[in-house]
């Protein structure tokens, strides 16, 4: 009896799941394409521009007899920054050019009668009224530098920032040494390092997504200007973004997102594109079976990405499950999830 049971037991069918071929669950969606803008990444810190630092000096010999602004203060037009009182020398010089000059006018005033009187030449007349328009010049180049006055104080030219301060107070300076520095308040740019074979892809007038690495909201900005050379320090281009007036201060560090044009083609999900030692690549399902299509990798923003490639926009594309995918693998589409999204 256990005998026969056993024999017909060997007789039955195997189920038939026993034969089937075995098939990776995947999510797929249609092929679609678009655009995405071409972000270069960089990063860097706000400074002055080239021309926004203006060095201030006063032309004549003295002593600075106070300091009234500090390094980093914000400053208007027209604030006092230094009190500047001429040297002796300085005040000297200044009444002896006052002195020529009135010794050249009655000169010139004495040929002027002397020609009257037939007594001297108009040559020299021309002679005397050159020595009082020679002094003149003098005694005014001196006024435009400051002298004839005691003391006087150094106002801002332009709204800005006080950068550095060369004088403490008490220093004796001579003619031209730079007193201090002044930064536009509108003068600072983002600058900010590219790889060099980004260099061509940059354009003045891009625009610029500026994000504060010590957290913040975005500045919008534009590159204003692109080195020719390489920083010698970062070995990269370095990158200005003009920034709108008072939106940063010097020394804020920044990540830039650069907007380089557009990047056209394939848009896809990021983690639908695999790599190996042949390149990039996705899968289509073509007949229940995964098909590898090379592509070529053009960007993204970190959630899709644009990519070339022999795409049939006919054929899902893979875009889960595709790391248990070979070339050719059996699959069966998860179309609960499909609907769902």
């Amino acid at each position: 009896m256990k005998t026969a049971l056993l024999v017909g037991m060997l007789l039955l069918p195997v189920p038939a799941l026993a034969d089937a071929t075995p098939s990776v669950l995947v999510q797929t969606q249609q092929p679609r394409a678009g655009s995405l803008p071409d972000l270069i990444a960089a990063y860097g810190s706000a400074a002055p521009a080239g021309s926004a630092s203006l060095a201030l000096s006063l032309q004549q010999d003295g002593f600075v007899s106070a300091l009234l602004v500090n390094p980093g203060e914000a400053v208007k037009a027209g604030q006092d920054l230094i009190d500047f009182t001429a040297s002796a020398s300085a005040t000297r010089a200044y009444q002896q050019a006052v002195s020529a000059l009135a010794v050249a006018q009655e000169q010139r005033d004495h040929a002027a009668r002397l020609l009257a009187q037939q007594l001297a030449t108009r040559d020299q007349l021309a002679q005397a009224e050159k020595a009082v328009s020679d002094a003149q010049t003098s005694l005014d180049a001196l006024r435009r530098e400051g002298a004839g006055a005691g003391s006087q104080r150094m106002k801002a030219p332009f709204d800005g920032v006080v950068g550095a301060v060369a004088v403490v107070q008490g220093d004796h300076v001579q003619p031209g040494a730079v007193l201090m520095t002044l930064v536009r308040a509108d003068g600072l740019v983002v600058t900010v390092g590219v790889e060099p074979e980004a260099r061509a892809k940059v354009r003045p007038g891009d625009d610029v997504a500026l994000t504060a690495l010590a957290g913040g909201g975005a500045i919008a900005g534009r590159v204003q200007r692109i080195a020719a050379i390489l920083n010698p320090k970062t070995r990269q281009i370095d990158v200005d973004v003009a920034v709108p007036a008072n939106s940063t201060i010097a020394g804020e560090a920044f990540r830039a997102d650069i907007t380089a044009g557009q990047l056209t083609g394939w848009l896809v999900p990021h983690d639908a594109v695999l790599n190996d030692d042949k390149g990039a690549y996705v899968f289509q399902v073509a007949g229940g079976k995964a098909a590898r299509v090379g592509v070529r990798l053009l960007g993204g923003d970190g959630a899709q990405d644009v990519v070339d490639g022999p795409i049939d926009p006919s054929r899902p594309l893979v875009t889960s499950g595709n790391y248990q995918l070979d070339d050719g693998a059996a699959v069966r589409e998860d179309t609960g999830l499909a609907s769902s999204r």
